[in-house]
């Protein structure tokens, strides 16, 4: 009797353990298919390039071809909509930036919430803007600009690609913390913007430092600062804005979201392959090129980060009465 009793629990338990086994044997192994990952800026520039950078190593890492589709549009908002309505099955990816934070109160009436909705996987870099002015300003430091600009309210203008950008949140938190009157001149991209610049018809931008270097370097503009609250390996020796206007601190950056309840296992294997990739001497040197470095974080931590960003810019863009027109 009790081997009969020992064989049947055997034979119930094995009948049980079975279909687990099966499923376990069935289980996909992700990436099983070639991965979207939405890019909501145009081909060709820093945001694509990064996202290529990164997607060349994910797929070589994970053995399946990462595509980078390019949705523009309201700011960037039709190509996380598009991420937002995606299957949250890990093949559709989102590359966040310091924009999507800024929308999240610049636009009004948006149909997702992007802390909510998007699920955070791993930031990519975090870089700052440089302060720059022509080399012929009258002040060559951050004291000497702010009292100079105190002297002079609503006589110098600073340029950005576009209100709303970046570029342009990162001047209006200086001008509300530095407590001086600037007026902001959108253009149609950093490019005609910085052509202004040079040319005088505007005074001061705040631009990514790779897109400045090379003027810095020739003499034409002049820094006074960058945004982070640390220096730049590219210009070591411009000193923090937070030096001399206590707490600012603003900063370009980027990194991969994905659609909300995406499986926590996938969202694992996404962060450690893209750390990973950051610490790669390969990645790092063409980061360096770029005039920016690797951000490397958990999960965890760039969840925070994000929802950190989101509500500090949305303090300076309803301070400055900023929306969508």
């Amino acid at each position: 009797m009790r081997t009969s009793r020992r064989l049947f629990l055997s034979l119930s338990a094995g009948a049980v353990a079975l279909p687990a086994l099966s499923r376990m044997a069935g289980a996909e192994v992700y990436p099983s298919r070639p991965v979207r990952w939405i890019v909501t800026a145009a081909a060709g520039g820093p945001a694509d390039t990064l996202a290529r950078l990164l997607g060349s190593w994910l797929s070589e890492r994970l053995g399946q071809q990462f595509v980078i589709e390019n949705r523009t549009g309201a700011g960037g908002n039709i190509g996380t909509e598009a991420a937002v309505r995606a299957a949250p099955d890990g093949y559709t990816l989102h590359l966040t930036a310091t924009s999507d934070a800024i929308n999240a109160t610049f636009y009004e009436g948006l149909s997702f919430n992007l802390v909510r909705d998007i699920a955070p996987v791993a930031c990519l870099i975090r870089g700052p803007f440089v302060m720059v002015v022509r080399s012929s300003f009258p002040a060559k430091t951050v004291p000497e600009f702010i009292a100079y600009a105190k002297a002079n309210p609503g006589k110098i203008s600073f340029a950005s690609g576009g209100t709303g950008f970046a570029a342009h949140i990162a001047g209006e938190m200086f001008k509300q913390m530095a407590g001086v009157d600037l007026i902001h001149v959108p253009y149609r991209g950093q490019a005609p913007a910085m052509n202004d610049l040079l040319g005088g018809q505007v005074q001061l931008m705040f631009d990514p430092v790779i897109s400045s270097l090379g003027h810095i370097r020739a003499g034409e503009l002049r820094p006074l600062a960058v945004t982070t609250t640390a220096r730049s390996e590219a210009l070591p020796d411009v000193r923090p804005l937070s030096d001399f206007v206590p707490g600012y601190e603003s900063s370009i950056w980027f990194g991969v979201g994905a659609p909300k309840d995406t499986p926590a296992e996938i969202l694992d294997t996404l962060n450690k392959a893209i750390n990973a990739g950051l610490t790669d001497p390969k990645i790092k040197g063409r980061l360096a090129e770029l005039g920016t470095a690797p951000a490397v974080m958990t999960q965890a931590e760039y969840g925070k980060f994000v929802a950190a960003e989101v509500e500090k810019w949305g303090k300076v863009v309803r301070a400055a009465h900023l929306k969508a027109g």
